[in-house]
């Protein structure tokens, strides 16, 4: 963010020249002077600041002026800039207009005509104006705006995508935010469908996609280069271990990634059982702090972008991407992960972005304060989803279809749940239907052991299961299990044999899948343990086989 502004209007040239080299001479430093002529030219350069996300600290403005009158002026602007210390300037013979307007628009001072010397009669009453409002000043964002609605589908998943890719944001509710309506007028966009995102450079996105989001705000999203050594399908722990070993081992890489770099890991609020961090670290940062090190070291990282589909050519693998580009390597790591399966639940679809919801963000827990909260699964992501939940949540209850949370879940994570005096924990139960107006207000469940159904109200409903492996993109080319999972090494061996249509005089390799080259690591491989830790080992030793496979293609 610049500097805050002064801005003063006069439609008297000669006045208006005064006035700015007054306001310059003493006030340059700190401040950005802004003269305009009118009072319409001045409320377009509001309008212009509301949209680069800047402050305006003062206004000095000329009471007679032809068109807008400065407290015509005054009163349209108030609402873009509410804090702003305002200054009439007016002659003798106005004086009562600035006085009624003390009352009216809030006026906090007016200066008769002509004001000189400035150092008795102009800097002493803005010195005292600007600092009442620099003291009193809310805490400055220089960063993204997000105007939506609390209960918008569109909006959530704008927000969901700035929050999985660590982008700073604040969110203004149209039904709250007196700013987010200011926002709407200043981009004439009243009318538009939600929700708007205001960059800092004062640009404006409407109901922008993931792609949009990225461009906008400078992430990668289309190759440098058309052919790399190793390109990585997913930036999950295991896509982005290959990665800082692949590229610091001297290869050319490539890592493609639909969302957000760090996969389902980056989202959970504390790993607590990874190596080397005893106290803890988050998804979040686990994630950064891989994406820089693989950058460090030359790894491309491709945001927003998703595969759609992979061909064999000759000793060349090409991937073609959701917009009709296509990237070749030699060698490809599926490292895709899981996504969402949706579940057949009467309501959920209905409500899926208006209180239902797959997975969940830091920032979203936080809007939560004090209502009731159901998280759905019984692993470890539920389990941290309904800790971090109770940081705020008046209260969380857990929905575990299995007869206890030691079933899936850590004991470390068990322990926690248990100690955490807001989480209720129902075992042996399911959610049978869900309910509301605009957006969730009830839930209805049903006792697995009992059959007993019964409804509870509820803000929130937080989804941990149905997960499916991210696979759909490699039909017909590499052999998946009937439920998607990839074999690799010697689970493809048959009694002794070679997976069919294997061409090579050698067996898959460790992580190789059914086509040599091509690898797979990660939650998306058949019978992996599926913590942190082992997809960053898988991914890492993977690395070691692309070696291999490249000395002999």
């Amino acid at each position: 963010m610049g500097k805050p502004t002064i801005i003063a209007v006069d439609d008297d040239a000669p006045v208006l020249a005064a006035v700015r080299a007054d306001l310059r001479s003493r006030y340059a430093d700190g401040y950005r002077i802004v003269a305009a002529g009118s009072g319409e030219t001045a409320l377009e350069a509001v309008e212009e600041l509301t949209r680069r996300g800047e402050d305006v600290a003062l206004f000095v403005v000329d009471q007679k002026m032809p068109g807008m009158q400065g407290t015509d002026f005054l009163l349209a602007a108030a609402p873009y800039f509410p804090e702003a210390r305002k200054i009439l300037l007016t002659a003798y013979a106005d004086t009562q207009a600035a006085i009624t307007s003390i009352n009216e628009i809030g006026l906090d001072h007016y200066i008769l005509k002509p004001w000189h010397p400035p150092e008795d009669n102009l800097y002493p009453v803005i010195d005292d104006l600007i600092d009442d409002w620099a003291a009193n000043r809310p805490a400055p964002f220089d960063g993204i705006r997000v105007v939506g609605a609390r209960w918008d589908a569109a909006t959530h998943d704008v927000k969901d995508w700035l929050a999985r890719n660590r982008l700073p944001y604040r969110f203004l509710d149209v039904e709250r935010d007196p700013e987010a309506r200011a926002l709407l007028a200043a981009a004439d966009e009243e009318e538009a469908l939600l929700p708007l995102v205001f960059f800092a450079d004062g640009s404006v996105a409407v109901r922008p996609d993931p792609r949009v989001l990225a461009e906008r705000v400078g992430l990668r999203v289309t190759a440098s280069a058309p052919f790399y050594d190793l390109v990585v399908v997913g930036a999950g722990p295991a896509g982005l271990a290959a990665a800082v070993y692949g590229a610091s081992e001297g290869l050319r890489v490539a890592v493609i990634e639909r969302q957000a770099t760090g996969g389902q890991a980056g989202t959970t609020s504390l790993i607590e059982n990874y190596l080397g961090f005893p106290s803890g670290v988050s998804g979040a940062d686990l994630a950064r702090r891989a994406t820089a090190q693989a950058e460090r070291f030359g790894a491309e990282i491709l945001t927003a972008a998703e595969v759609t589909g992979i061909r064999v050519e000759g000793t060349t693998r090409v991937l073609t991407l959701s917009d009709g580009s296509e990237v070749a390597c030699h060698a490809a790591l599926i490292a895709s992960g899981m996504k969402v399966r949706r579940l057949d639940v009467p309501g959920y679809e209905r409500f899926t972005g208006a209180g239902v919801y797959y997975g969940v963000s830091r920032s979203e827990a936080r809007s939560y304060e004090g209502e009731k909260v159901f998280v759905v699964g019984g692993a470890n992501s539920a389990g941290q989803a309904a800790m971090l939940f109770s940081r705020h949540a008046a209260e969380v209850t857990l929905v575990v279809r299995g007869g206890s949370l030691r079933d899936k879940m850590s004991q470390y994570l068990v322990d926690q749940v248990e100690a955490t005096p807001n989480i209720r924990v129902l075992t042996s139960t399911g959610v049978a239907a869900v309910d509301g107006g605009d957006h969730l207000e009830r839930i209805t469940l049903r006792d697995g052991a009992s059959d007993r159904s019964w409804g509870e109200e509820a803000a929130g409903l937080f989804i941990f299961v149905g997960a499916v492996p991210h696979t759909d993109f490699l039909a017909g080319l590499v052999e998946t299990n009937d439920r998607g999972f990839i074999p690799t090494g010697p689970d493809l061996m048959r009694e002794g044999s070679r997976p069919k249509g294997w061409p090579l005089d050698r067996d898959p390799y460790l992580l190789e899948t059914s086509v040599p080259g091509i690898f797979a690591a990660g939650d998306v491989r058949d019978g992996a343990v599926r913590r942190v830790a082992s997809a960053v080992g898988q991914g890492a030793i993977c690395v070691s086989f692309v070696h291999r496979y490249l000395e002999t293609v």
